[in-house]
């Protein structure tokens, strides 16, 4: 059922080098292949549209659900998830789509994730993107919507590093009292390739968090658009980080956004676009590396 490129996929977007021990639903090509629930998590299809539901019982603890799509043709594929995560519990979800696409064809995945994180809930949520294949475009639009009833805690990794033509990435995330949220976006952009993400955080209760970091690297003719937005109804914290490097004729647009609608809504953001400094690759160049080898240490490590 899978085959060695599929494996690779996988190993790829959800590092699945093997069937997971919890629960889990690999989606190829349009069609859900294998899958399997657990006592406390729950997996269900959804009835008239494709896509499922995921069920954590309340006080889940240390427990995981993986939900890859991968898609090996040149084919459009959509799908909508919703996870219901109960209070209390402490779940990793690892989501993510890997493209391979031989076919002149474009291939094309649009997944809408809608989560519930209940009250006293925590989720560590990472999604990878990744594409490769002489054929078509390949094409990766998520949009993803939190809701975090109050003292949840929600961890979000966004990571697309290789391989992607186009995407379109758009996250609303909205945050109750004294709940806190973590994103940690990471992306890599290359040739020709485009991509924009939209991020909107709404802190509306008292004492709501949210942290957003963003990294990127625009190489080649690519480009790349950042809007980050961060809303204070209440008295709250937040802070956007938005750091790209920029090489050879690339071109990267960052637009932090704060608006406040409390006198006690503590917001701030900061943004940075530059080259790779010289005097960095020269000191790992005096330490015997290549300037190519010394140009990729310093992405990998602003990467991590």
């Amino acid at each position: 059922m899978l085959n060695v490129t599929d494996k690779k996929l996988l190993a790829a977007v959800a590092d699945l080098h093997e069937i997971p021990q919890g629960a889990f639903n690999i989606r190829k090509n349009g069609e859900g292949i294998m899958r399997r629930s657990t006592a406390n998590i729950e997996i269900v299809p959804k009835d008239g549209k494709p896509g499922i539901d995921i069920l954590v019982k309340p006080g889940t603890k240390n427990e995981s659900v993986h939900i890859p799509v991968i898609l090996s043709a040149g084919l459009q594929d959509v799908v909508y998830n919703t996870f219901e995560i109960g209070a209390g519990s402490d779940v990793l979800v690892v989501a993510g789509c890997g493209i391979h696409n031989p076919d002149s064809g474009a291939a094309r995945h649009d997944g809408v994730h809608e989560f519930f994180v209940r009250t006293g809930a925590k989720m560590k949520y990472v999604e990878k993107h990744y594409g490769e294949g002489k054929g078509g475009e390949r094409i990766l639009n998520p949009k993803t919507v939190i809701e975090v009833e109050e003292g949840g805690v929600v961890e979000l990794e966004m990571i697309q590093l290789r391989g992607v033509d186009r995407t379109l990435r758009d996250t609303e995330i909205r945050l109750q009292a004294n709940s806190r949220l973590i994103v940690t976006e990471r992306l890599l952009t290359g040739h020709r390739q485009e991509a924009e993400s939209k991020i909107t955080v709404e802190l509306l209760g008292d004492d709501a968090t949210a942290q957003i970091i963003s990294r990127s690297v625009a190489r080649d003719d690519s480009r790349q658009l950042f809007h980050l937005n961060l809303r204070g109804y209440a008295r709250c914290r937040g802070h956007i980080q938005c750091d790209s490097i920029i090489m050879h004729n690339a071109r990267v647009s960052s637009v932090p956004e704060i608006s406040a609608y409390h006198a006690d809504a503590a917001l701030i953001h900061e943004a940075a676009i530059g080259k790779i400094a010289s005097e960095q690759l020269l000191k790992l160049m005096t330490l015997g590396l290549s300037e190519a080898e010394a140009e990729a240490a310093i992405l990998e490590g602003f990467l991590k």
